[in-house]
């Protein structure tokens, strides 16, 4: 039995889970609503504020989507009462971001031209300084999404250390051409 999929999900109050006919499950809390159909196989049951993830047998496939679902779905819980932040620093001399609205950036990464980043839907911007965006939003799936691509436009480079980083990621370093 899948331990992940098998331990059961707390509901905080405020928060209501509806499961329709066509496994559609909808979370709505105090920081929004959020959608997504499960697979047909997988039963989601509730009693009173406690939330069980059960599949019908022991074939792969379905041990497989067991805990994912379960994840899935404590995700969006824990989403839409707290929210998901992601933390990105940049390091570079001259690199810097510039907010233009809360989900606007215009990002300055050492090209010739400025980098511009609009956040989809339920994703917003925080610049508390030049080298530090703080990305945020109910669907943790979005969140790390925007923060990788935003991570792609400068990936960290192993000689200087310069680019676009998590906060607290470890860049290894290499030593540079070696002086005669």
């Amino acid at each position: 039995m899948s331990r992940i999929g098998r331990s059961p999900i707390t509901v905080p109050s405020g928060v209501t889970i509806a499961v329709d006919d066509e496994h559609r499950i909808t979370v709505k809390g105090p920081q929004g609503e959020l959608a997504r159909q499960v697979p047909a196989a997988i039963s989601i049951s509730q009693d009173g504020d406690v939330l069980t993830v059960a599949r019908p047998d022991d074939q792969r496939q379905n041990r497989a989507l067991h805990g994912l679902t379960r994840s899935l779905v404590a995700n969006m819980v824990t989403g839409v009462t707290e929210g998901f932040s992601k933390e990105l620093e940049i390091v570079g001399v001259g690199y810097r971001a510039i907010p233009k609205g809360p989900s606007e950036l215009e990002l300055a990464l050492g090209f010739s031209h400025p980098v511009f980043v609009s956040a989809p839907a339920g994703v917003t911007f925080d610049v508390p300084t030049p080298t530090k965006i703080i990305i945020k939003g109910i669907d943790k799936e979005k969140v790390g999404q925007v923060a990788a691509d935003i991570r792609k436009l400068r990936k960290p480079e192993p000689y200087k250390g310069k680019g676009i980083r998590y906060v607290g990621e470890r860049v290894v370093r290499k030593a540079g051409k070696a002086a005669k």
